[in-house]
């Protein structure tokens, strides 16, 4: 399975980049087995992204991100939260993706802020962005605040783990190999009827 990672953290190091490393491990973990992960790290084509929505060519660069995302079998997303929604760096690398390239690509969506305030933002606004591009969101998605990475990282560490294992069941149903059914032709049934 590829497992493509896009996180749209800002600093170094980044909360945002902590939450989508350990959504990633945690789906690897539930996966129990060969899982290729790649990350996208948004702030090192953010330019880019400027640029294609500007010109609409993407660069080498982002052509590479793009290809990462688009070809992976399942997307870990996590970006921080900005004035109560995703960033604008996070959306507008969405916006430059081909509209039907997420058709059917389960999702595990994940956000960090700064308060537990801001935690609707994955109701709110990015599963609504994740449906509009018809990807297939896991039921859980893990909000981080500030408060989470100290004390009470049980309770995220229980929604990572969570989340991880719904990702995990999600994409091997999707990349499982077909099954054929028990399907027998009309013409080989009327046959054997002996008509």
């Amino acid at each position: 399975m590829k497992l493509a990672v896009v996180t749209a953290g800002l600093s170094v190091p980044s909360s945002t980049r902590l939450l989508a490393d350990r959504l990633a491990a945690a789906t690897v973990a539930a996966a129990g087995d060969a899982v290729e992960v790649s990350v996208v790290e948004l702030r090192d084509v953010a330019l880019d992204v400027t640029k294609n929505l500007l010109t609409g060519f993407p660069s080498p660069e982002l052509r590479a991100a793009i290809e990462t995302v688009t070809g992976a079998d399942a997307l870990v997303v996590v970006t921080p939260v900005f004035t109560a929604g995703y960033s604008g760096l996070f959306k507008s690398f969405f916006d430059v993706l081909d509209a039907d390239s997420l058709v059917g690509k389960p999702v595990l969506l994940g956000a960090t802020g700064g308060t537990e305030r801001h935690s609707l933002v994955i109701d709110y606004q990015l599963r609504p962005l994740f449906a509009y591009l018809k990807a297939d969101p896991v039921a859980t998605g893990v909000y981080a605040a500030s408060s989470d990475w100290g004390s009470n990282e049980g309770g995220l560490q229980r929604r990572i783990e969570k989340a991880g294992a719904e990702l995990a069941a999600l994409a091997a149903g999707r990349v499982a190999a077909p099954v054929e059914p028990d399907f027998i032709p009309f013409d080989q049934l009327l046959a054997s009827t002996g008509e």
